[in-house]
C-alpha cells in the first residue's frame, strides 16, 4: 500500500507542475499578445543574397536574453531555413507557413556566446536585432557558416558610424 501512495504523491506533484508551467507559458503570452504577427512573404523579395540551414534558437525582447518572445511562431526552438534577400528574410519554420522579416526592420548584426537556452562556443550564435512592430527584438540563429550568414545580414542592416568608419579605413 505504501508504494500506490508514494507513486500518486509523485504523479499529482508531477501534474502541479505541468499546470504551472502552462499557465505560466499563457500568462507570458498574453503579456506578448501586443506584438503583431510576422509579416506574410511579399511577392517582390529582391535578389537572393544567400540561403542557410539550421537551428532557431529563441527570439528575446532587445538588451534581456531571459525574456522569451512566446507569441507569433516565435516561442520554440526549430530548424529553419533562412532566404536573405536584398528586401528581407525570409524565415521557413517546419510546421508554419513562411514568415518574413523586412530589411527596413533590421537594426544590427552580431555574433553571441548565449541566449536564454543555449550556451555555445564564442560567436557560435548568430544575433539579429530588429524590430517587430514597435517592440525591438533580437533573434538567435545556429548555423553551419555563420560567417557567411553575418556578412549576408550585415548587408540588410543601416550602416553605424562604425561600419562607416571601418569602410573608410580600407578605401
Amino acid at each position: 500500500m505504501d508504494r500506490y501512495v508514494s507513486a500518486s504523491l509523485v504523479l499529482a506533484f508531477l501534474v502541479v507542475v505541468l499546470l504551472l508551467l502552462a499557465l505560466g507559458w499563457r500568462n507570458r503570452r498574453k503579456r506578448q499578445s501586443f506584438l503583431p504577427p510576422l509579416s506574410s512573404v511579399p511577392a517582390e523579395l529582391g535578389v537572393l543574397i544567400l540561403e542557410s540551414s539550421g537551428l532557431y534558437v529563441a527570439t528575446t525582447l532587445a538588451g534581456d536574453r531571459l525574456e522569451r518572445v512566446a507569441v507569433r511562431g516565435l516561442g520554440f526552438r526549430s530548424r529553419v531555413t533562412l532566404a536573405v534577400h536584398e528586401n528581407g528574410i525570409v524565415l521557413s519554420i517546419p510546421g508554419q507557413t513562411d514568415s518574413f522579416i523586412d530589411a527596413a526592420s533590421t537594426t544590427a548584426v552580431s555574433r553571441s556566446t548565449w541566449t536564454i537556452d543555449r550556451v555555445v562556443e564564442d560567436g557560435g550564435l548568430v544575433c539579429l536585432e530588429w524590430t517587430l512592430g514597435e517592440t525591438a527584438v533580437e533573434s538567435f540563429f545556429r548555423v553551419e557558416d555563420s560567417q557567411a550568414l553575418t556578412n549576408a545580414l550585415t548587408q540588410l542592416t543601416p550602416p553605424t558610424l562604425d561600419n562607416t568608419v571601418h569602410s573608410e579605413k580600407k578605401a
